[in-house]
């Protein structure tokens, strides 16, 4: 009587516990939602990156082709990351990038990345980021400011050196980050974006988003 009461009072926590995580999901992935993304191109790239939905037996996914193109796709979303503040993201690369230095302006490319954006001034320019990237040549959890601004932090939490063509899933404490690289102790951040790009590198590739969503554990 005494395990059987144990399993029950063990099986009641862990119900417990996942009923109280709260989630924030970022993106549905969906025609309509496609239609109200706001599209960035990148200044200087020829081509835009083509964007195109898919669903599988996890939901809808966003794929990403680019051919020496460059544009994002982004909105603007308040998350409140005293209660949120874990980005997961769930992404695949069918095409990579190998050979490429992503550290410097020529190879500053990613089949895969996830901009989160703070707003710091009343100009793009003085906004702070982390770019959550799929690297095509680095380790997972290297990092280094972007050559073209040191406001923005690449961040590889998956590389294709480890999981290339497949899907695989990452968690990452945003709220920590911005304190641990931008010295800024956030409330919440102000938007999300997706981009991949190889003008850069005039190289090609091909990507996959899906499940992008703020928790809080």
């Amino acid at each position: 009587m005494i395990k059987i009461f144990n399993y029950l009072l063990l099986f009641s926590l862990f119900f417990l516990n996942t009923s109280l995580a709260e989630i924030v999901n970022v993106f549905e992935f969906t025609e309509k939602e496609l239609s109200e993304l706001k599209v960035r191109k990148v200044r200087g790239a020829d081509e835009k990156t083509l964007y195109s939905l898919g669903e599988n037996e996890n939901g809808n996914f966003l794929r990403a082709e680019a051919n020496n193109s460059a544009s994002g796709l982004g909105k603007e979303i308040e998350i409140n990351l005293n209660k949120t503040p874990f980005l997961n993201i769930t992404w695949k690369i069918e095409k990579d990038l190998k050979g490429i230095t992503e550290n410097s302006k020529k190879g500053h490319d990613y089949a895969a990345r996830v901009f989160v954006v703070k707003k710091t001034g009343a100009t793009p320019l003085s906004n702070r980021a982390m770019n959550y990237v799929f690297s095509s040549n680095r380790d997972i959890n290297t990092y280094h400011p972007s050559p073209f601004t040191k406001k923005s932090i690449d961040y590889a939490l998956s590389t294709t050196k480890e999981n290339f063509n497949e899907w695989v899933t990452v968690k990452v404490n945003v709220k920590e980050h911005f304190k641990k690289f931008h010295d800024l102790d956030l409330d919440k951040i102000n938007g999300i974006a997706i981009m991949s790009d190889t003008d850069n590198s005039e190289l090609s590739s091909v990507a996959y988003y899906q499940n992008i969503y703020f928790s809080s554990e």
